[in-house]
């Protein structure tokens, strides 16, 4: 392995300081587990390198690889459960250094399509007695003793070190994520009251105003009619108020953040809120218009809701891809699913109609296919610009 300048990958205090750095950059949790599963790899020279945070479950709620392409990831199949040597790790936050993880007697296997592992390490990563995750490497590139680990002490000193701070950015990833939630909650809440106050009142002179102009319109139609016109003034100023209200409840993360990093936050957060478990996958996409970034949000947000809500879904998946110069959202589930033209035709309409409008209001257009008992899946496509 190479640095990039013909020299091999750089080594004690300044390879720490390298992944230090290369950590304290990122605030949004996923990007910290990618940072340090790669800053890890790295350091020690190995082959692989994974984090597991687990779940309240046995199994983990987000899993990061590095040294594993995305095909040999998904034939991999389903994330580990906590067992064996990760739940040693996890359960008594004890690291471990071996010589052959295969030769282990905890050790319990591995589906077919993964990689050959033998010497290992790993380290838990803990926030005093809170253990946040398991850091493990396998393969030290380097030349192996012959009978020994190629794994060193001073290997596992370095990932100690590496753990200990991949601790802090961790969990001040966390607090940054749970700030900016409770942020946007609270001026949710706030423009809520705003909204409630302004248009309640239009509405309230409206509705006065037009059961004036009733009363009216037999007796004296000239004054109806001046009545009438005060309608259609405060009808106005409320629709006035209310696009006023939908513009400032743009999430304030899409606008700092971007669609691609709102929506892994927002499902990230979906997929710990609910037994169902929920996915986000994106390749390729580009920055798009706000109006489109904006539609494509709000239709998967709704698609979600339904998922998670109503179909009975064990899983939920989301993704985003690159088509032509726009992109292509598709929210699929395995849920009970519906009939589309039945639910039409009862006046249920699960958010379609709001949806299609969003996607029709950003130059899109919107797609549902379901079936009962077959899941649901939407899909909605905008042109980019």
């Amino acid at each position: 392995m190479s640095n990039g300048n013909g020299q091999g990958p750089p080594t004690g205090l300044a390879a720490v300081s390298t992944a230090l750095l290369a950590m304290s950059r990122h605030l949004e949790v996923h990007d910290v587990l990618k940072t340090i599963v790669v800053s890890a790899r790295e350091l020690l020279d190995a082959e692989y390198a994974a984090l597991g945070v687990p779940d309240d479950h046995g199994g983990f709620a987000q899993f990061v690889v590095d040294g594993v392409s995305d095909e040999e990831w998904k034939a991999i199949g389903p994330l580990p459960r906590q067992h064996g040597i990760l739940a040693a790790m996890l359960h008594e936050a004890t690291p471990q250094r071996l010589a052959d993880v295969r030769k282990d007697p905890r050790f319990g296997g591995w589906p077919a399509a993964h990689p050959d592992m033998s010497d290992f390490i790993g380290m838990p990563v803990a926030d005093g007695d809170e253990v946040l995750g398991a850091l493990f490497l396998a393969n030290k590139r380097c030349p192996k003793p012959e009978g020994g680990c190629g794994f060193t002490a001073q290997d596992e000193e370095l990932l100690r070190t590496l753990a200990q701070h991949a601790a802090i950015a961790l969990t001040n990833a966390r607090l940054y994520e749970r700030s900016r939630e409770l942020t946007i909650a609270g001026e949710r809440a706030r423009l809520a009251h705003e909204l409630h106050d302004a248009v309640a009142q239009k509405l309230f002179s409206l509705r006065l105003t037009a059961q004036a102009a009733t009363a009216l319109v037999d007796r004296d139609p000239a004054r109806a009619k001046g009545e009438l016109q005060q309608v259609a003034a405060l009808a106005a100023e409320a629709a006035d108020e209310l696009r006023a209200a939908v513009v400032e409840l743009r999430p304030a993360a899409l606008d700092e953040d971007g669609l691609i990093a709102t929506l892994r936050t927002q499902i990230q957060v979906l997929d710990r809120a609910h037994t169902a478990s929920v996915t986000f996958d994106s390749h390729g996409v580009r920055a798009l218009p706000a109006a489109q970034e904006e539609a494509l949000l709000r239709v998967a947000q709704e698609a979600l809701h339904n998922a998670l809500r109503h179909s009975g879904a064990d899983r939920v998946d989301v993704t985003l891809v690159r088509r032509g110069q726009g992109a292509l959202l598709r929210v699929s589930d395995d849920g009970r699913g519906f009939d589309p033209l039945a639910v039409r035709r009862a006046g249920r309409h699960l958010g379609l109609v709001s949806m299609r409008d969003r996607a029709s209001g950003a130059g899109g257009r919107m797609t549902v296919k379901s079936g009962p008992g077959k899941g649901t899946a939407i899909e909605m496509e905008v042109p980019g610009g």
